[in-house]
């Protein structure tokens, strides 16, 4: 792995990897073991759009890989006010290890990637969140034993979150349906890279307007608030659109009788997802924000590392 850009650029071999070193990583960390295999290195980490989950946990991880984390906002650097993005990573390169960037636009990131000489972690952007579905699978993966041959549902906008989760699920073997309205569905190129390794690995993909049809036998469901960073003069529109797609207990019950819940948070209770889901005792959400850290570290230990 030279960066991490799109789930779509891993190798099976390399995705594989990333969940074997997530949990080798948080045994260590329960155990009281420190694995400093990043000793001395420096993460320049980037931010465009705020964050309570990505911050903290690359900052903390990156603390405990021994190396250090350093936090640069819209307003710490250049980057979109005049300077160009192959300024920047060539300037950027001369002094820290590694990028991790939280972005708008899926091109910043891959631009960095270009034209710096630093491995770059895609942190989120407005058409992909690679870290987060590592973390909903790693998660799935510790509550379930396995991936291939499972359901997972995603119910709501066909955003970030439901691209990644196409690729995601894709390399993992993982059956995935997505229901999302009409105007509101997954980005074309993505199903189509999610349509082509699933031919590979097995993987089979639903996309439907129903949201029945789509949790039905799910062994995960997973929703994302329906109203974006950045969307917010969309809130009163889309709420009337999505309020068929909330995940509530009604809708849950079409699910396995062991399903797991999960949502990468922030969530709104009362819209996408109802108290009794979210709280219920199936819903791994807590599991799953705390994996964040695991599986970022191991990403950056294999981006990074010697």
């Amino acid at each position: 792995m030279k960066h991490l850009i799109s789930l779509n650029d891993l190798s099976i071999e390399e995705f594989e990897e990333i969940l074997k070193l997530s949990e080798k990583l948080k045994r260590q960390l329960k155990e009281g073991i420190q694995h400093h295999l990043l000793k001395g290195k420096t993460l320049g980490m980037i931010f465009t759009k705020s964050s309570t989950r990505t911050r903290v946990s690359f900052e903390v991880g990156m603390y405990q890989l021994g190396g250090y984390p350093l936090f640069l906002s819209s307003n710490d650097i250049q980057l979109g006010r005049g300077e160009s993005i192959y300024d920047t990573a060539q300037v950027l390169s001369r002094f820290i290890d590694g990028i991790m960037i939280r972005t708008f636009k899926q091109s910043d990131v891959e631009d960095l990637a270009k034209y710096g000489n630093i491995p770059v972690i895609n942190g989120l952007t407005d058409l992909m969140h690679p870290c987060q579905i590592l973390a909903d699978l790693f998660t799935v993966y510790e509550h379930k034993g396995k991936l291939k041959g499972l359901k997972m549902a995603y119910i709501g906008d066909g955003n970030n979150v439901a691209n990644s989760l196409l690729h995601g699920c894709a390399k993992a073997g993982m059956d995935i349906a997505v229901a999302a309205p009409k105007g509101y569905e997954c980005d074309e190129t993505i199903i189509a890279e999610a349509m082509e390794t699933a031919k590979v690995t097995g993987s089979k993909i639903l996309l439907t307007t129903d949201p029945e049809e789509a949790i039905s036998n799910a062994d995960a469901v997973y929703t994302d608030t329906w109203v974006s960073m950045g969307q917010e003069s969309e809130k009163e529109s889309k709420i009337k659109v999505f309020t068929p797609y909330q995940v509530n207990g009604q809708l849950f019950s079409k699910a396995k009788e062991d399903a797991v819940f999960l949502h990468c948070l922030p969530a709104y209770r009362g819209y996408e997802v109802t108290e009794d889901v979210i709280d219920g005792p199936q819903s791994v959400i807590f599991d799953e924000a705390e994996n964040r850290m695991h599986v970022q570290k191991a990403v950056m230990a294999l981006v990074m590392g010697s």
